[in-house]
């Protein structure tokens, strides 16, 4: 099992610690590393900063939204990054919400969700294999766009840079179980949101056929500390605001997948008190036991022990969420 670093989006601007995290994790030989975006900060151009000061770590994003880009956007920046870099790219992709499709990008979440992907995905690998023009009579993803509205003069096109690697990495952070399983068929490795060691049989059906040299690549928040219920503190504010703040009432699939992973009632009683105001109530509701088995916190010997239980699955590589370069080193002792 890999390490990897996951630096997330910034808050209210940039974080002047990403590329000395990047840079550390580099030093103790992490595989990777990884920025995201939601409505603020975008993916590629932080990634792009610390491959200009990196050298050999493997540069991800986890993720970049489908809908902030059309597909051959986003297949653009990844070749462009990806020759920049010296091969270093992987591009991990998801579809976002309702509300952030609707709300920030301004455009219709799609009705039909893995159709939607599937279609992304075929554009951003014709582009990336240069095989010839692009073309795809989609239902989201037209090339040449052929609706009402259109001038009927697009010409199908193939890029003008050759990209370095026809197979460049591509991941996907699927939640529901349809969407997981076609993860699998379609792309080169998922990005789960939360993942579970002791809790297998949680993704088992829609991991029922994994091809050879797939990756698993789960996010999960560490810190090496001795009180525990005081290092969990933060995952409880992260999942309190994903589960209860990251979508509608009637569709949230942050609080959909907690409740698939045996806390339904936790999950719905976070999204009301949430939805009602009482966010400090909210994060405190969120069960301890779910925020300790989907991260790595406590002392160094617990988080050893623990860590055993992550690399029995199929996960190939675990990203790390942790501002605190001790806590870097001791899973990097922890994992060599």
């Amino acid at each position: 099992m890999r390490l990897g670093l996951a630096l997330g989006y910034w808050g209210r601007g940039p974080s002047a610690d990403h590329l000395p995290l990047a840079q550390e994790a580099e030093r103790l030989g992490y595989h990777s590393v990884w920025t995201a975006e939601s409505w603020g900060s975008d993916a590629f151009t932080p990634l792009t900063w610390i491959a200009a000061h990196t050298e050999r770590i493997l540069l991800g994003t986890a993720i970049a939204q489908m809908a902030a880009r059309s597909p051959t956007t986003t297949a653009m920046h990844a070749l462009t990054l990806d020759h920049l870099s010296g091969g270093r790219m992987m591009l991990g992709l998801g579809l976002s919400g309702p509300q952030v499709v609707e709300g920030w990008y301004g455009r219709p979440f799609p009705r039909s969700p893995l159709t939607a992907t599937r279609e992304y995905v075929d554009v951003v690998r014709q582009v990336l294999r240069r095989e010839g023009p692009v073309e795809l009579d989609g239902r989201f993803h037209s090339h040449p766009y052929r609706g009402a509205d259109g001038t009927g003069l697009g010409k199908a096109l193939k890029p003008i840079t050759h990209p370095l690697r026809a197979e460049l990495p591509v991941l996907l952070g699927a939640e529901g179980p349809k969407n997981i399983a076609q993860t699998t068929r379609i792309a080169d490795g998922w990005l789960p949101l939360y993942w579970s060691p002791t809790r297998p049989g949680a993704y088992e059906a829609s991991l029922a056929d994994l091809p050879d040299g797939f990756l698993v690549a789960p996010m999960a928040r560490a810190h090496v500390c001795d009180d525990v219920a005081e290092g969990l503190l933060p995952v409880k504010a992260m999942l309190g605001f994903y589960i209860g703040g990251m979508g509608h009432a009637a569709r949230n699939f942050h609080a959909d997948l907690m409740a698939r992973m045996g806390f339904e009632e936790e999950a719905r009683r976070i999204q009301r008190l949430f939805l009602e105001g009482r966010r400090e109530e909210a994060v405190l509701a969120v069960p301890d036991a779910f925020a300790d088995e989907i991260s790595l916190v406590g002392p160094r010997e617990r988080i050893a022990e623990r860590l055993e239980l992550w690399r029995k699955g199929p996960v190939t590589d675990l990203l790390v969420l942790s501002p605190d370069p001790h806590t870097l080193r001791v899973l990097a002792e922890l994992n060599s």
